[in-house]
């Protein structure tokens, strides 16, 4: 066996074995989360008696069970797709039809990423539906017609081609007219792209699925605007979203920058809170920017994204990470570094399939980072409102979504980006006493 063929298997062997370990550990997990959560759902934890319902807390338990039960389904489902992308030879057979069909260049490698995005969107759809207008309709948060259900995936789809395909055009070119550099110059590309889409979506596509009012309650946003005011902040303006058109489930966000920064409250959320509450949790979201973190998040996501590229400019010339993922030795009878064409488009998508499977372990490191941020923007939210107020917000977004109040410890550790609510609120009470 030549030293090719033995790193290829030796990479195909680590796949493997890391998707095998990456998925038994998810099972577990997820099956320690259901479990834990079944085993407390009839009894409300007493730090929240006072403030939950037993049916409410009943009602939490039943949904996180039902999104766990359809989590594991998709979880096994997408490990067989992932093999029958990679080891199992489809994607290979997929860009080999598409050569026989358009031969070599950019078009073929521009018809290899739309079809496989248009069979990976076909692939997950039925997930899609069941989540919606199954369990979400069971449990009284969906509020989504067929009618508009399809009108926003036919939107989403053309968005999708007037944006996607000329952005992926674009990169695929660089991948090959700009040298063995490539990947930095294509990282600017994607690094300018993530910025103009942070001015473009809440001002431009945000606008097309839903309507964004001005806030009309005098008393809340004289309430918004002095908070913000106390606090050194200036948005364009504050809005109220139409969440409820589509979903129950309450939320807001504080979003955009520079000339289209702006703070958007569900109109669902606005039902629930009262103004002093809505103005704790305008100041969470407003520690977040004070504190840099939405700042220090961009940078670490194209700091990881340079690497990402870097990473991909050298394996797009190692022959052993295309066999290794179940690319034949030869495109028609040339060697793969040798058929540079296709090459550009179908490393771009191994490693799009690949990644995931190595960068699972890091999950528990990013998961703890993202909530050491929110523990700061909630001792924040204290310091500038209420600890009372933030604490009952708290309390009733969990309830208005169904949240569970009683997650494994250890599936929290592992995947929630926002501290458990008893952990929350027990560091909010350290902070007043």
């Amino acid at each position: 066996m030549s030293d090719s063929n033995s790193v290829s298997l030796f990479f195909t062997l680590v796949f493997a074995l890391l998707l095998g370990l990456s998925l038994l550990l998810r099972f577990w997990l997820a099956t320690r989360q259901m479990r834990h959560v079944a085993q407390h759902r009839d009894q409300v934890p007493a730090a929240f008696a006072a403030q939950i319902s037993l049916a409410a807390h009943q009602k939490a338990a039943d949904y996180t069970l039902a999104k766990g039960q359809l989590g594991l389904l998709e979880l096994a489902w997408g490990s067989v797709v992932l093999l029958a992308w990679t080891l199992w030879g489809g994607l290979d057979s997929l860009n080999q039809w598409l050569l026989g069909w358009l031969g070599g260049g950019l078009r073929q490698e521009l018809a290899l990423l739309v079809a496989f995005t248009l069979i990976g969107s076909v692939i997950d759809l039925p997930f899609s539906i069941y989540q919606t207008f199954v369990i979400e309709e069971r449990f009284g948060f969906n509020q989504t017609s067929v009618k508009l259900w399809l009108a926003d995936l036919l939107k989403s789809s053309l968005l999708g081609v007037v944006i996607g395909v000329p952005l992926a055009a674009l990169i695929l070119w660089v991948m090959g007219a700009t040298g063995s550099r490539w990947w930095l110059w294509a990282w600017s590309v994607w690094t300018g792209f993530a910025l103009l889409m942070m001015w473009v979506v809440p001002t431009l596509i945000a606008p097309l699925f839903n309507r964004f009012e001005p806030l009309k309650d005098e008393a809340v946003a004289q309430r918004v605007n002095a908070l913000m005011q106390r606090c050194g902040f200036a948005a364009k303006g504050l809005f109220v979203m139409d969440g409820s058109k589509r979903s129950a489930h309450g939320n807001a966000y504080f979003t955009g920058f520079g000339a289209s920064k702006r703070v958007v409250f569900f109109d669902t959320l606005l039902s629930k809170l009262t103004p002093a509450e809505v103005d704790a949790v305008l100041a969470h979201e407003l520690g977040h920017f004070r504190h840099k973190h939405v700042l220090k998040r961009m940078l670490t996501m194209f700091a990881l994204s340079l690497a990402g590229f870097a990473l991909l400019g050298w394996l797009s010339q190692q022959a052993w990470f295309y066999t290794g993922l179940g690319v034949r030795p030869n495109w028609l009878g040339i060697t793969i570094l040798q058929a540079h064409a296709p090459t550009d488009a179908l490393a771009l998508l191994l490693f799009m399939l690949a990644l995931p499977v190595f960068s699972f372990f890091m999950t528990p490191l990013f998961a703890q980072l993202s909530r050491a941020h929110e523990f700061e923007a909630d001792a924040y939210a204290v310091a500038h409102t209420s600890a009372q107020d933030l604490s009952s917000a708290l309390l009733k977004l969990h309830e208005d979504n169904a949240s569970t109040l009683t997650p494994d410890p250890l599936y929290a550790k592992v995947y929630y980006s926002h501290p458990p609510a008893f952990e929350r609120l027990s560091r909010m009470g350290a902070q007043l006493g």
